[in-house]
């Protein structure tokens, strides 16, 4: 073994020690509420498929016609000669669900993330962010070079006082634009399912002259009057700068967003580096993305949405029953916090053997000893589904 396969190997190794070595598992059928690994079919409750639209046959269907009428590929980046009609269609879309002047599309939600915020910020300005934002804005943070103060989850009092911090900084020098301050948050947060209290935010980014760029990537197509998010049902549409979302989730299909006023586009569209040297997302996402918008604004949409949630009380129930508490969430995101790492993965493996797919969240998606089980619903689950898992649950409670 070479000195560079050897250095990697004990990496593996240190990680294995820890429980925290990952593995990518081969599935076999397509995303549902059914997991096929192995040869053996699971009951899948880990995906973020919310409303059951990956599967859906008009986002098949007008994948399909993409690939007849477009291609596979787009060919090139979007400045190059890969900004097709597709693409732009999905934005008018979006912009026009959000409630918002332009949407821009990245290839993932990531890259959304990356690009607006590197885009937007130097090193004369200050990122503040929710200790437990996703990890592309940590990334984001690093790359674009501004001062970064992080403030504990959820905390209203320590954000004004990053605030206050960040008003106090040097003044732009003469003849340079002011500095920025921007907060970042998501709205339904990944891991534990809460909400962020985006009023409060809101106010408090009026008040201390900040911009605030709120990830939706958990809220789109489930809160809301009309589903927009939670920026919608706060009541705040017009008074958040930047909104990101994801079309991988509830749309069902695949890619990100920036969804704001026209001049925020334009920038990203010369200054989003993820955006301005990636080549398009093949036409096949963005026209499946665009009939997800289109289920989910329709009536069929809300009832998936009601289903949803019915779905959602019933796996707290289960949860609780069984013996795993969730925690207070109101979303369809339900964790179980079990602590340590190497009990998380027990667990998990032990709910694979009862025939359950419910892969264990560790460091560093979650904070060390802080391990859980990660419970999601989609509206293509049913009531005996959920038996099913309260069976099972029942049946590992002591692995």
């Amino acid at each position: 073994m070479t000195d560079f396969d050897q250095q990697l190997a004990d990496e593996l190794s240190a990680l294995r020690e820890a429980d925290l070595l990952r593995q990518l598992r081969r599935v076999e059928c397509p995303a549902g509420t059914r997991a096929s690994l192995d040869g053996r079919e699971l009951l899948n409750f880990s995906s973020n498929d919310y409303l059951g639209l990956a599967s859906h046959p008009a986002l098949k269907e007008a994948a399909t016609k993409a690939i007849e009428k477009w291609g596979a590929g787009s060919g090139a980046s979007r400045l190059v000669c890969g900004s097709l009609a597709v693409h732009h269609e999905l934005e008018e879309a979006l912009a026009a669900f959000k409630g918002t002047e332009a949407a821009l599309t990245f290839a993932t939600g990531y890259a959304a993330a990356q690009g607006a915020i590197v885009a937007l910020l130097g090193k004369d300005d200050v990122l503040i962010v929710d200790k437990l934002v996703h990890a592309c804005v940590v990334d984001a943070a690093k790359l674009c070079g501004a001062k970064l103060r992080v403030f504990r989850h959820n905390d209203l009092n320590d954000l004004e006082a990053k605030l206050k911090w960040a008003r106090k900084q040097q003044p732009a020098a003469s003849g340079q634009r002011p500095a920025r301050i921007l907060i970042v948050t998501e709205s339904v947060f990944s891991m534990d399912g809460d909400l962020a209290p985006l009023r409060n935010l809101v106010e408090l980014k009026e008040r201390h002259g900040a911009w605030l760029m709120v990830d939706e990537a958990h809220a789109t197509g489930l809160f809301g009057e009309r589903r927009l998010g939670l920026v919608e049902e706060f009541g705040l549409t017009g008074r958040v700068e930047i909104q990101m979302a994801t079309l991988g989730k509830a749309v069902g299909a695949a890619g990100g967003a920036i969804c704001g006023s026209r001049k925020l586009v334009d920038l990203l569209v010369n200054r989003a580096r993820s955006f301005i040297f990636s080549t398009a997302p093949v036409p096949a996402a963005a026209a499946a993305a665009q009939a997800g918008l289109a289920v989910i604004q329709s009536q069929e949409g809300e009832t998936r949405r009601q289903r949803l949630w019915l779905l959602v009380e019933g796996l707290k129930r289960v949860l609780i029953n069984s013996g795993f508490p969730p925690s207070a969430v109101r979303a369809p995101i339900v964790p179980a916090l079990v602590g340590a790492e190497a009990r998380a993965m027990a667990l998990s493996d032990a709910l694979r053997g009862a025939g359950m797919f419910v892969p264990a969240i560790r460091f560093p998606t979650v904070a060390r000893g802080e391990a859980r089980l990660r419970f999601t619903v989609s509206a293509e689950h049913t009531a005996e589904d959920l038996t099913t898992l309260g069976d099972a649950l029942k049946s590992i409670a002591h692995a």
